[in-house]
């Protein structure tokens, strides 16, 4: 009973995320960043995000989502204050190749973009803003679906600005 009833608790804030986020195009959301449990390179239970291929970012970025007027575009900007891998100590453990895109992961599959740029301070990486373009509302459906799960894996809110 008790896991029925937090399947359909699950449900509910899952659609009341997906019906608020439809109900209000040009709105300003976000769901703030939490450390993650996840170790690098640990897949997730439901959906995760890569900078390199296979390997699991396990910090959880702040995440701000935009919305045009009319709902057909939209877009997410994710913040990654020092993602794991600027804080590598061994340097055999330091990934080769350079970062060309952030993929976000799930069951349903990967979604991808290039638009991905590092900061620097006093020459030193500090962070990393990726933005995911939705060009129609079925990109955004699809994005919500990703994001819902990211944040349930991730233990996530959602707050409307």
């Amino acid at each position: 009973v008790f896991e029925a009833i937090m399947l359909f608790r699950n449900s509910l804030l899952s659609c009341l995320l997906l019906i608020s986020t439809a109900l209000i195009p040009s709105s300003y959301q976000t769901w703030p960043r939490r450390n993650n449990v996840l170790f690098s390179g640990e897949a997730p239970t439901q959906a995760g995000i890569q900078f390199y291929p296979g390997v699991y970012e396990p910090n959880v970025p702040d995440v701000k989502l935009t919305r045009s007027v009319d709902a057909q575009t939209g877009t997410a900007t994710f913040y990654f204050d020092e993602p794991s891998f600027f804080n590598i100590e061994k340097e055999e453990d330091i990934p080769k190749e350079a970062i060309t895109a952030m993929t976000m992961v799930d069951e349903e599959g990967s979604m991808q973009t290039a638009n991905v740029n590092a900061r620097f301070v006093n020459g030193q990486p500090k962070s990393i803003q990726a933005k995911y373009e939705m060009l129609s509302p079925s990109d955004w459906d699809r994005f919500m679906r990703f994001m819902t799960r990211y944040a349930e894996a991730n233990g996530l809110s959602f707050n409307k600005a």
